[in-house]
């Protein structure tokens, strides 16, 4: 199949991620489910031929990753009037595969993903610190996309994104957008964020918090005024706040900086809900967790609390806050998710004490 057209069908298909691995039909993931091609396994031959296309079709040199020094290689790319790929090529087995994100040339609809509007309203922070957090393919991007689109539109300013590989791409609305993408137009998260704070910005996104280094400079960012948004791979607000702490020798000082410039946690995960999409199929919604760096939430960081967040978020609804299990428990009861998927996605709660609150 011509690269192109297969791009086109993935778009139209609404898939995620597409698949190209010896031995297995070409295969693509569309609301977590998994669809292969009606057609013969890939050969060897026939993943190589493909990813040379990538290669071409992206405008990359092929060579520098057949030369055999490099074992995978991380980009992004756009075709005209059709939508822009993320791609990571990797060997497996002595053969080449594939995996392509798809990823639409318009940004998000908050309401087509539903966002609910006290997530949208990380956008009205002036300064500090939002963190968006879950596993890998919650849609942590998607959301972040979304608000960052909403600040464009609603202010004025200087956005600085630096991520690895660039997703989504902002047009100058309200704001000048400077997008960055790590080992193309930057060596790392760190010399980015070193350089952003020299270019006058107002808000920055740092695609991920990876380590020591980009945490404390995100933190320090945000020390001096700028708006910083950033992800990490946890799954509670609880677990947010102790994996920062934990990559610092001085975790004292680390929970005042925290405390001092925190504003948001949002942790998020896809479940399956019950509706169906146009062709009958299952669709995934996401379920969210909020915390707001109220005065009682900075105190329990900054004295060692953390264990009860949750009962702070549990009673913090008029600050916009809830927890992962209050939300699956209300999706269960407004009849959008099944209550044996709230109790397989729970993550606070013990599974006698959920069932028994899902009734």
């Amino acid at each position: 199949m011509e690269l192109k057209t297969l791009l086109q069908e993935m778009i139209d298909k609404k898939a995620s991620d597409v698949f190209i691995v010896a031995g297995l039909p070409l295969t693509y993931t569309a609301d977590g489910r998994q669809v292969r091609l009606d057609m013969a396994p890939l050969m060897p031959a026939n993943t190589k031929e493909l990813v040379e296309a990538i290669y071409r079709l992206s405008g990359r040199d092929v060579a520098i990753f057949l030369d055999g020094h490099n074992h995978d290689d991380d980009f992004s790319f756009a075709v005209a009037g059709m939508g822009r790929f993320r791609v990571n090529v990797f060997r497996q087995r002595g053969s080449l595969g594939a995996v392509i994100r798809v990823i639409p040339f318009t940004l998000p609809n908050p309401a087509d993903y539903h966002i609910p509007e006290d997530v949208m309203a990380c956008a009205d922070f002036q300064k500090g610190l939002v963190l968006v957090t879950g596993p890998a393919g919650a849609g942590k991007s998607t959301t972040l996309a979304c608000i960052i689109d909403k600040l464009n539109k609603s202010r004025t300013g200087h956005i600085i994104t630096m991520e690895d590989p660039i997703e989504y791409v902002h047009r100058h609305e309200g704001c000048i957008v400077t997008q960055r993408e790590i080992s193309i137009d930057t060596p790392g998260y760190l010399d980015a964020l070193r350089s952003a704070l020299r270019e006058s910005p107002d808000v920055i996104l740092l695609g991920e918090m990876r380590d020591y280094d980009t945490i404390s400079a995100a933190l320090i960012a945000a020390e001096t005024g700028v708006m910083v948004f950033s992800t990490l791979h946890t799954n509670s607000a609880a677990d947010t706040i102790n994996r920062i702490v934990d990559v610092f020798p001085d975790k004292e000082q680390a929970r005042t900086q925290l405390a001092q410039v925190l504003k948001a946690v949002v942790c998020q995960q896809l479940v399956p809900a019950t509706m169906k999409d146009g062709e009958g199929n299952s669709v995934r919604i996401p379920v969210f967790e909020i915390m707001k760096a109220t005065d009682a939430i900075q105190n329990m960081i900054r004295e060692n609390k953390v264990n009860q967040l949750n009962s702070a978020m549990q009673s913090g609804a008029n600050d916009g806050m809830c927890t992962m299990d209050g939300n699956l428990i209300r999706l269960c009861k407004e009849g959008k998710i099944t209550k044996s998927t709230a109790l397989k996605y729970r993550t606070h709660y013990g599974y006698e004490y959920m069932e028994k609150r899902l009734g």
